[in-house]
């Protein structure tokens, strides 16, 4: 077999700021200086959301957005918390709303997420915008599976009347891009860590994607022959759902663990962003 093809999502990433540069020139020069903003709002100290929430920040100077970032206690209310999604969904210079995953135990993650305003809802967390997207209605999607469909998309991935395994049901990751690819015409299983003879149903899969959370759960061995390969995961030590290192030798198509999937998900935040403050601008 030839070698694989390598999804760069960190090139596409790339090509994705370049082309939102001169939309918010474009922005900027017809709002008197104005720029898009995205709220970041992150509870408590978890290093490693505070390293998510600064890598975004830094994306956003990159492309010359602005970033507002908000930090609440460890010891923050599931009130509070709303209280300061309300400030953003009201404030009219806040155009998307990032809420970082994950929250304390003692916030109520789905009723913070439900509380941000739909336009601005660029994070596509809500259920009313995961309902509308099911539903092939306008909305943002979750923006890691919006960043795959863009992979595919660019490098021209077939979907319509393939078998896609989707192993991993977070209702932000597995579940909506389970029906993106639906939309899409692919015939879809969605499979999780309980599946019964897991191995078996990911050997027919014409497109497998990791989105289950631990480290090399899916086994190279179990790829078929041809599959394309997608990596969602990220853990300790640069390893991803998959095991690549045995993948590649079957796959014909790959997103890479670091510089697959991760860069694409800030690039869409960033994509659906810009459109929330185009669509404002527009009204």
């Amino acid at each position: 077999m030839s070698q694989p093809l390598i999804l760069d999502g960190k090139a596409l990433a790339k090509i994705i700021e370049d082309s939102l540069r001169p939309r918010v020139e474009t922005y900027k020069r017809k709002n008197g200086g104005r720029v898009p903003v995205l709220a970041a709002i992150l509870v408590g100290g978890d290093p490693a959301s505070a390293t998510y929430v600064k890598m975004k920040g830094n994306a956003c100077s990159r492309i010359g957005m602005d970033s507002r970032k908000i930090n609440l206690p460890e010891t923050a209310t599931t009130a509070e918390l709303l209280a300061e999604i309300d400030r953003c969904n009201e404030d009219p210079l806040v155009h998307g709303i990032l809420l970082q995953h994950p929250v304390p135990r003692q916030i109520d993650e789905r009723a913070a997420f439900d509380a941000i305003a739909p336009e601005k809802d660029v994070d596509g967390v809500t259920c009313l915008g995961f309902g509308r997207m099911a539903m092939g209605e306008p909305a943002y999607g979750s923006a890691t599976p919006a960043g795959i469909m863009k992979i595919i998309e660019h490098y021209e991935i077939p979907v319509e009347g393939r078998r896609a395994v989707v192993v991993g049901r977070s209702p932000i990751l597995g579940k909506p891009l389970a029906l993106m690819l639906l939309n899409r015409n692919a015939t879809v299983t969605i499979c999780h860590s309980r599946t019964q003879n897991l191995a078996d149903v990911v050997r027919q899969a014409d497109i497998v994607v990791g989105a289950v959370g631990r480290p090399k759960f899916i086994q190279g061995g179990w790829i078929r022959p041809g599959a394309v390969v997608i990596d969602a995961g990220y853990h300790p030590g640069g390893v991803g759902d998959i095991d690549l290192e045995a993948a590649v030798q079957r796959c014909s198509a790959y997103t890479p663990v670091p510089g697959g999937v991760g860069p694409m998900t800030i690039a869409m935040l960033l994509s659906q962003t810009m459109d929330a403050a185009e669509k404002r601008f527009a009204r």
